[in-house]
């Protein structure tokens, strides 16, 4: 319960202090509670408010959100500085939440308390307050019993609380009450600007469009050039050099945010968020979007077929993925265009993902990029956001290990690049080496497999196997059976006989409109050196022209002490 309590006092009040007085004339006054944990008053930590001239001030002058109880306007004032502009909500006394009162009395600092509770969220919220001091107020402004009432003690589901431990006069001082100078907007929008207000956002990519169009010239991107989107392989890939925002530290959390939708495109394509570190490896497909696919190193397979840009080695890194999406059968450009009632379309599909363990953020700036394979001229649109969340911890001394290893997904495809198709005849291998001092190591690997037809690997369960020094670590058949979830996405679908839709069919870990999360496999066991780590998929046979193919990434990650 005492998480409960917590979350409460982080809502409603927080810590301040300021200078004592033995002026007992003055009108401005301190009050102090201290934690009551399971029933016992802790002697760690306290916290309270200044009452003057009416107001009760919850919060210190710097919080970025500030509590006050506004006893001359009869009103709970909330104020909030988001981007250089202060915003209030307002709470008028008459529409706080009613308490039930009891007979229960308690002595609390030589004052007579009465009892009055409160129900919050399904949470029992016990108060005991007093009329007996000049003083009025709550930690909690949403629990006024009256307004005439000094909070003296709270209980939350019977456990975990508070309790008054001194009340005194202070030097008068000037306190800021900033109300006036607030806009005022709904509790909603408050609501929302608190969580804006918590973490970063940057945004990549604003309603850019990926598509197929040979016209496009590629990109002449370079390394100077910052929050400029670039349109590389005909369309097919838009790449951003970002600059990463500076408060940001190395533990916080990351997550990628994408929006995606039709703009002529009918077909649940492959899609994949990457990150390309040119600090890292001076040689990635960077260099070859810019010139050509030939400055790529090449994977031959046992028949022959050359597969360009795959695997790590010593002077070339694959970009790192951080997200596999797959478009929809057309939400947007096709809703108007197929309207059946009660299917109630979808305008965007929506994708989220956390990627804090594969994004360095010890960087100022880096590559970021979109891949769509398609060949439609409308193609999709698409927006990119990264958001940053600070870190619960203040231990920021572990520096992340980030490692690419091998990505087949063909983000080059309409540069050349190869489908991975050599499973049916070949084995993935690429060497690793574990750093002496890599803690937690782990592969993240993702993994969809590919072949459009009734026999392809698409529709059917195909065994992943992965191998470290000859020895099996990880072996799964990647599988979705919850595409149907995803049936208001895809209006472009065909409908079948039988009532199904395609896009409700099961699929090799996808369907249109989803993400495909990474499996995580922990390697503790390899000892730090050289390794051979080996991918074996038992890919099916092709069929006259179709062929089957697997997109695979993976990627060595860890923490370094």
């Amino acid at each position: 319960m005492k998480y409960v309590f917590l979350v409460l006092v982080s809502v409603f009040s927080i810590a301040i202090a300021y200078g004592e007085s033995n002026d007992k004339s003055s009108k401005t006054f301190k009050i102090e509670y201290k934690y009551i944990r399971n029933g016992k008053v802790s002697d760690n930590g306290n916290y309270g408010f200044i009452f003057k001239d009416g107001i009760a001030f919850l919060s210190g002058k710097d919080d970025k959100i500030r509590s006050f109880i506004d006893y001359n306007k009869r009103q709970n004032v909330n104020i909030i500085s988001y981007k250089d502009e202060l915003y209030k909500k307002v709470k008028h006394f008459d529409s706080l939440i009613n308490p039930d009162f009891g007979d229960k009395t308690e002595n609390i600092l030589g004052y007579k308390c009465n009892y009055a509770s409160f129900n919050y969220f399904s949470n029992k919220i016990e108060v005991w307050y007093t009329i007996e001091t000049e003083a009025k107020g709550s930690p909690y402004s949403s629990y006024l019993p009256n307004e005439n009432s000094l909070v003296m003690k709270v209980l939350v589901n019977g456990g975990s609380g508070i309790i008054a431990d001194t009340i005194y006069a202070i030097q008068d001082q000037k306190i800021i009450f900033p109300e006036n100078r607030a806009k005022e907007i709904s509790d909603s929008e408050f609501e929302e600007l608190k969580i804006l207000s918590r973490y970063k956002s940057l945004t990549v990519f604003d309603n850019d469009t990926i598509n197929f169009d040979p016209s496009i010239k590629k990109g002449d991107a370079t390394d100077t050039a910052t929050n400029v989107c670039y349109h590389f392989s005909k369309g097919s890939i838009i790449m951003k050099k970002i600059v990463l925002p500076e408060e940001v530290e190395n533990d916080w959390g990351v997550f990628a945010k994408l929006s995606c939708k039709s703009n002529g495109d009918a077909y649940d394509r492959t899609g994949s968020v990457f990150m390309i570190n040119p600090d890292k490896s001076k040689n990635n497909i960077l260099n070859a979007l810019r010139d050509s696919i030939d400055q790529l190193p090449v994977f031959t397979d046992n028949n022959g077929k050359n597969y360009q840009g795959i695997i790590a080695s010593n002077n070339y890194e694959p970009p790192v993925e951080l997200m596999r999406f797959f478009t929809t059968f057309g939400v947007n450009h096709f809703n108007s265009l197929r309207e059946i009632n009660n299917y109630p379309w979808e305008k965007v599909a929506e994708y989220k993902q956390d990627i804090s363990t594969i994004m360095p953020l010890e960087n100022d700036t880096l590559w970021v990029g979109v891949f769509i394979g398609n060949y439609d001229k409308g193609g999709h649109i698409v927006s990119l956001e990264l958001d940053f969340y600070p870190s619960y911890s203040d231990n920021d001394s572990t520096q992340k290990y980030i490692k690419p290893l091998f990505n087949t997904v063909n983000i080059m495809e309409m540069s050349g690049q190869n489908y991975g198709r050599f499973f049916n005849n070949d084995t993935l291998r690429v060497e690793i080496e574990i750093p002496e001092n890599l803690q937690n190591p782990q592969l993240i690997y993702t993994s969809t497999g590919h072949g459009g037809w009734g026999n392809g690997d698409e529709f059917n369960q195909t065994l992943n196997e992965i191998f470290v020094d000859g020895k099996s670590v990880f072996s799964i058949i990647p599988w979705r059976t919850d595409c149907a979830t995803y049936r208001m996405l895809n209006p472009a679908s065909g409908n079948f006989s039988n009532g199904m839709s395609s896009s409700d069919l099961s699929r090799s870990n996808w369907c249109p409109g989803s993400l495909t999360p990474p499996y995580i496999i922990n390697l503790d066991d390899v000892t730090p050196g050289k390794h051979k780590i080996e991918i074996v998929i038992n890919q099916g046979p092709d069929e006259g022209n179709s062929f089957n193919h697997w997109s695979v990434s993976g990627v060595l990650i860890g923490d370094i002490k």
